[in-house]
């Protein structure tokens, strides 16, 4: 006869798989830990004093539990032993008395450790958000242009700020309460393997399987929120649009905020149905192992009650079981759901080392060279090609360009002619793809970034309106001179925003926009001055000015361009604009299209060369007519 031996296979297989399991978890918590010296690291860092006082309590906080239940065994024996004896009331409490003020001493020197550590623990933890929150805005500022015209960048920003600073410290606080509960667990096994050794491995063997369930859904946790941070990043965006000020008097006029409403509550609904699926599955086996360990316990005290009952042990020493037990029970579960948390912080941990880890493209070379000042040649672009990461399209092609000391020029084309990226190459916030720039003669890449950067006032199409004062609106142009008032007002009149300041309540003082108490908001035309002032508080060798007075009124224009050649001071200025008035004023027209240079000369010899330039500034002036 031939016996089936299938089932014998899938017992046996079933065995092998539940054992990878358990070592594959255990594996992945091993590797999740390998962070914990970071987090040690940046805990440190954040404050020294407070990083010693929380750990320094450990080892006495510890030994608490162990020594509370013997006081207790000694307790009820000595109870025990004065019924015993037939000793009176006084007697009784002279023997009873010094044990339990031990334990009145004890329940007072814990009660305090755990207060002074808790106090420790909450100063450190908002010392150590500070801290990694300075460690990634100092990431970003030295990071590329290229990053934050990236979308996974932001991603991978998101990422980082979530949980980073309080999962630094709740590695840290994981790691101390592990060392605390190991000490609590050694006093209390020592305890505990002189009532029964095997009762120190249920104790144990029990908590095992609800440790990796919960390693499975912390796991399970931080993939679903890391996976949808593009989404989360959405959803930020839409609260913004329908609580800013910049965007809310779009979205009322054009009806917009129930559907923005809706596509918000859409959005969240997914993330709450996906979370509510793994907070389901993780209560279900968490209360299935919960109760397996529960079991173990009340198996435990069945037969400890019988041993008491016959006379193996004493009352004292079951009081002292009782406690004991569910104490270690409780130490060897905090200890396993502190691994638990040290592998899920550690997994949110890597993603702010990782983000740390990014490298800028664009470095300053060490010992760079000092960019000229004055500039006494002039700017080249020499064959410069260029595409933006990750594109196939070159953006600009073999443009060649010089501009001499002293010269103004005016870029013009169509929107996405390349205008904008000639901007950012000249200022070095990106690289050429092919060819280089020179400042009299020195390719960008060989000058120390910095005082590449010094060397340029510049005001973008896109420029930032800073909700603060108008000094500092102003100053922000050079940082180092915030505090030079006359150099603040000499920029303000240079630009315009002299006027704007004149009828504000607190002059320079004034606080701009709506989002602070008091702040005061301005048109648009005036915010261009404050823009414009900012960039003529510079004292740079290069102006540039994108759309300089797109907000402006006519008037105002006229006004500020009667002082242009003032106003430059034998600088180098590049202007880019569609007005042709403000145009036209530039010693030379550089006319760009689908990223060539096609047309170049003054205004007069574009009009005499009568080609698209010209068109184009016949079709604006037509409209004037």
């Amino acid at each position: 006869m031939q016996f089936d031996n299938k089932p014998g296979k899938a017992s046996q297989n079933n065995n092998q798989n539940l054992i990878q399991k358990i070592t594959g978890s255990l594996k992945d918590t091993t590797d999740a830990l390998r962070n914990t010296p970071y987090a040690f690291q940046l805990v440190w860092k954040a404050s020294k004093t407070h990083t010693l006082l929380s750990f320094g309590m450990i080892p006495f906080i510890a030994l608490m539990p162990a020594a509370q239940s013997w006081v207790g065994k000694m307790i009820v024996d000595q109870i025990l032993g004065a019924i015993n004896m037939g000793a009176d009331v006084n007697q009784g409490i002279s023997m009873v008395l010094p044990y339990v003020a031990a334990e009145f001493g004890l329940l007072f020197l814990r009660t305090l450790l755990n207060s002074l550590q808790g106090l420790s623990n909450n100063v450190l933890r908002s010392m150590l958000a500070r801290h990694v929150n300075t460690l990634i805005i100092e990431k970003a500022i030295g990071l590329d242009l290229q990053y934050y015209e990236d979308p996974v960048f932001y991603d991978s920003m998101q990422n980082a700020r979530m949980r980073s600073d309080s999962s630094a410290l709740a590695i840290v606080t994981a790691i101390s309460q592990v060392a605390q509960q190991l000490i609590t667990l050694v006093s209390l096994v020592i305890l505990l393997v002189g009532f029964s050794p095997w009762l120190a491995v249920v104790v144990i063997l029990a908590a095992i399987p609800n440790f990796l369930s919960n390693s499975r859904f912390a796991e399970m946790s931080f993939r679903a929120l890391t996976r949808r941070a593009p989404e989360a990043r959405l959803l930020r965006y839409i609260e913004t649009l329908l609580t800013s000020n910049e965007s809310i008097k779009e979205v009322k006029l054009f009806g917009l905020g129930e559907a923005l409403k809706n596509r918000y509550l859409k959005l969240s609904t997914q993330f709450l149905e996906e979370d509510r699926v793994i907070a389901r599955k993780n209560t279900f086996a968490s209360l299935a192992w919960g109760m397996l360990s529960n079991l173990a316990y009340y198996a435990s005290y069945i037969w400890v009650i019988i041993r008491t009952i016959a006379q193996a042990v004493t009352l004292g020493d079951m009081t002292m079981f009782l406690s004991v037990f569910r104490q270690s029970q409780t130490a060897v579960q905090q200890l396993l759901r502190n691994f638990s948390s040290l592998y899920e912080n550690n997994l949110y941990l890597d993603n702010l080392i990782d983000f740390l880890q990014v490298e800028p493209a664009l470095v300053s070379v060490e010992d760079g060279i000092i960019a000229p000042a004055p500039i006494e040649k002039g700017i080249r672009f020499e064959n410069v090609s260029f595409r933006y990461p990750g594109s196939e399209k070159m953006v600009l092609k073999n443009i060649n360009l010089f501009i001499e000391a002293g010269e103004s020029i005016a870029l013009v084309g169509l929107n996405g002619a390349g205008k904008t990226t000639l901007i950012k190459l000249l200022t070095r916030l990106y690289d050429p793809t092919e060819g280089r720039i020179t400042i009299d003669g020195i390719d960008l890449r060989e000058i120390d970034l910095k005082s590449l950067h010094q060397r340029f006032g510049v005001i973008f199409q896109d420029y930032v309106c800073y909700q603060f004062s108008v000094r500092e609106n102003i100053g922000f142009g050079q940082i180092e001179d915030l505090d030079d008032h006359s150099r603040i007002e000499e920029a303000a009149n240079k630009g315009g925003a002299d006027e704007v300041v004149a009828e504000l309540a607190d002059g320079y003082d004034t606080v701009l926009g709506r989002r602070w108490n008091r702040g005061h908001e301005l048109s648009g035309g005036q915010w261009q001055k404050i823009a414009l002032s900012r960039a003529f508080m510079r004292k740079a060798e290069v102006l540039i000015l994108d759309e300089p007075t797109s907000a402006l009124d006519a008037e105002a224009e006229y006004q500020i361009f009667l002082r242009f050649r003032e106003l430059m001071e034998g600088r180098i200025a590049v202007l880019i604009s569609h007005r042709f008035s403000t145009v036209r004023m530039a010693d030379r027209i550089v006319v760009l299209s689908e990223g060539c240079i096609v047309e170049l000369g003054s205004h007069q010899e574009l009009i005499a060369l009568n080609q698209g330039y010209a068109h184009l500034f016949n079709l604006q002036a037509e409209g004037y007519r």
